[in-house]
Protein backbone atom coordinates (compact mmCIF):
# COMPACT_ATOMS: atom_id res chain seq x y z
CA UNK A 1 0.00 0.00 0.00
CA UNK A 2 1.40 3.35 -1.04
CA UNK A 3 0.65 6.50 0.89
CA UNK A 4 0.87 9.90 -0.67
CA UNK A 5 1.22 13.16 1.17
CA UNK A 6 -1.16 15.92 0.16
CA UNK A 7 1.71 17.86 -1.44
CA UNK A 8 2.84 15.16 -3.89
CA UNK A 9 1.28 13.61 -6.92
CA UNK A 10 2.09 10.55 -9.00
CA UNK A 11 4.95 10.95 -11.45
CA UNK A 12 3.74 10.71 -15.01
CA UNK A 13 6.05 8.97 -17.46
CA UNK A 14 5.77 11.70 -20.14
CA UNK A 15 6.98 14.37 -17.70
CA UNK A 16 10.02 12.30 -16.70
CA UNK A 17 10.67 11.35 -20.31
CA UNK A 18 10.55 15.02 -21.31
CA UNK A 19 13.19 15.87 -18.70
CA UNK A 20 15.57 13.11 -19.80
CA UNK A 21 14.96 13.78 -23.49
CA UNK A 22 15.82 17.45 -22.98
CA UNK A 23 18.92 16.50 -20.98
CA UNK A 24 20.04 14.12 -23.74
CA UNK A 25 19.47 16.80 -26.41
CA UNK A 26 21.42 19.35 -24.38
CA UNK A 27 24.32 16.94 -23.83
CA UNK A 28 24.46 16.25 -27.58
CA UNK A 29 24.60 20.00 -28.26
CA UNK A 30 27.16 20.80 -25.55
CA UNK A 31 29.51 17.99 -26.65
CA UNK A 32 30.04 19.89 -29.90
CA UNK A 33 31.29 23.03 -28.13
CA UNK A 34 35.09 23.15 -28.56
CA UNK A 35 35.76 25.07 -25.33
CA UNK A 36 33.92 22.52 -23.22
CA UNK A 37 35.56 19.63 -25.09
CA UNK A 38 38.96 21.17 -24.39
CA UNK A 39 38.01 21.68 -20.72
CA UNK A 40 36.85 18.05 -20.58
CA UNK A 41 40.22 16.69 -21.77
CA UNK A 42 42.13 19.06 -19.49
CA UNK A 43 40.05 17.95 -16.49
CA UNK A 44 40.52 14.27 -17.44
CA UNK A 45 44.31 14.79 -17.54
CA UNK A 46 44.32 16.67 -14.22
CA UNK A 47 42.09 14.03 -12.61
CA UNK A 48 44.31 11.15 -13.76
CA UNK A 49 47.51 12.96 -12.80
CA UNK A 50 46.15 13.76 -9.35
CA UNK A 51 45.00 10.18 -8.77
CA UNK A 52 48.38 8.78 -9.94
CA UNK A 53 50.40 11.20 -7.83
CA UNK A 54 48.36 10.48 -4.72
CA UNK A 55 48.37 6.73 -5.23
CA UNK A 56 51.97 6.19 -6.33
CA UNK A 57 53.59 9.26 -4.79
CA UNK A 58 52.09 10.21 -1.49
CA UNK A 59 50.67 6.99 -0.03
CA UNK A 60 53.64 4.62 -0.57
CA UNK A 61 56.11 7.24 0.68
CA UNK A 62 53.88 8.04 3.65
CA UNK A 63 53.55 4.36 4.56
CA UNK A 64 57.28 3.71 4.03
CA UNK A 65 58.20 6.44 6.51
CA UNK A 66 55.21 6.32 8.85
CA UNK A 67 55.37 2.63 9.78
CA UNK A 68 59.06 2.73 10.80
CA UNK A 69 58.42 6.01 12.60
CA UNK A 70 55.57 4.44 14.59
CA UNK A 71 57.63 1.32 15.30
CA UNK A 72 60.42 3.51 16.66
CA UNK A 73 57.94 5.16 19.06
CA UNK A 74 58.11 8.46 17.14
CA UNK A 75 61.80 8.81 17.96
CA UNK A 76 63.88 9.61 14.86
CA UNK A 77 67.12 8.63 16.63
CA UNK A 78 65.80 5.14 17.31
CA UNK A 79 64.56 4.92 13.71
CA UNK A 80 67.96 5.93 12.34
CA UNK A 81 69.71 3.53 14.70
CA UNK A 82 67.52 0.68 13.43
CA UNK A 83 67.79 1.59 9.74
CA UNK A 84 71.53 2.34 9.46
CA UNK A 85 72.58 -1.31 9.94
CA UNK A 86 69.96 -2.41 7.39
CA UNK A 87 71.28 0.10 4.86
CA UNK A 88 74.87 -0.93 5.59
CA UNK A 89 73.97 -4.60 5.06
CA UNK A 90 72.33 -3.66 1.74
CA UNK A 91 75.44 -1.79 0.57
CA UNK A 92 77.76 -4.63 1.65
CA UNK A 93 75.66 -7.38 0.03
CA UNK A 94 76.35 -8.90 -3.38
CA UNK A 95 74.58 -7.57 -6.52
CA UNK A 96 72.03 -10.42 -6.63
CA UNK A 97 70.81 -9.64 -3.11
CA UNK A 98 70.69 -5.93 -3.94
CA UNK A 99 68.69 -6.62 -7.11
CA UNK A 100 66.28 -8.84 -5.18
CA UNK A 101 65.84 -6.18 -2.50
CA UNK A 102 65.21 -3.44 -5.07
CA UNK A 103 62.80 -5.71 -6.95
CA UNK A 104 60.91 -6.49 -3.74
CA UNK A 105 60.68 -2.79 -2.84
CA UNK A 106 59.47 -1.97 -6.37
CA UNK A 107 56.78 -4.65 -6.21
CA UNK A 108 55.70 -3.37 -2.77
CA UNK A 109 55.59 0.21 -4.08
CA UNK A 110 53.54 -0.80 -7.13
CA UNK A 111 51.12 -2.97 -5.14
CA UNK A 112 50.48 -0.24 -2.57
CA UNK A 113 50.07 2.28 -5.39
CA UNK A 114 47.61 0.13 -7.33
CA UNK A 115 45.55 -0.66 -4.23
CA UNK A 116 45.26 3.03 -3.41
CA UNK A 117 44.61 3.85 -7.08
CA UNK A 118 41.63 1.49 -7.23
CA UNK A 119 40.19 2.85 -3.99
CA UNK A 120 40.89 6.41 -5.14
CA UNK A 121 38.98 5.86 -8.40
CA UNK A 122 36.06 4.38 -6.47
CA UNK A 123 35.99 7.04 -3.75
CA UNK A 124 36.56 10.05 -6.01
CA UNK A 125 34.93 9.41 -9.38
CA UNK A 126 35.50 11.75 -12.29
CA UNK A 127 32.98 14.56 -12.61
CA UNK A 128 32.55 15.44 -16.26
CA UNK A 129 32.19 19.10 -17.21
CA UNK A 130 29.48 17.97 -19.63
CA UNK A 131 27.44 16.59 -16.76
CA UNK A 132 28.03 19.77 -14.74
CA UNK A 133 26.84 21.93 -17.65
CA UNK A 134 23.81 19.67 -18.11
CA UNK A 135 22.96 19.89 -14.40
CA UNK A 136 23.08 23.68 -14.49
CA UNK A 137 21.01 23.80 -17.67
CA UNK A 138 18.44 21.34 -16.35
CA UNK A 139 17.97 23.34 -13.13
CA UNK A 140 17.07 26.38 -15.20
CA UNK A 141 14.96 24.21 -17.51
CA UNK A 142 13.06 22.89 -14.47
CA UNK A 143 12.39 26.46 -13.33
CA UNK A 144 11.01 27.38 -16.74
CA UNK A 145 8.93 24.20 -16.99
CA UNK A 146 7.90 23.88 -13.35
CA UNK A 147 4.25 23.44 -14.30
CA UNK A 148 5.10 20.44 -16.49
CA UNK A 149 7.25 18.56 -13.94
CA UNK A 150 6.09 16.44 -11.01
CA UNK A 151 6.38 17.76 -7.48
CA UNK A 152 9.61 16.87 -5.71
CA UNK A 153 9.30 14.32 -2.95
Amino acid sequence: MTTYSPHTRAVDAPEVAAYWAERRRYLERVRRVPEIRQRFWREVAIYLLRRLLWSFGFFPIFIAFWIPFVLSSFNPVVMATDLIPLLQDFVDSNPEVQATTISTLSIAWASIGFIFLVFDFVLTPFRSPYEYEADVYMRSWEQLNVDQLPDKM
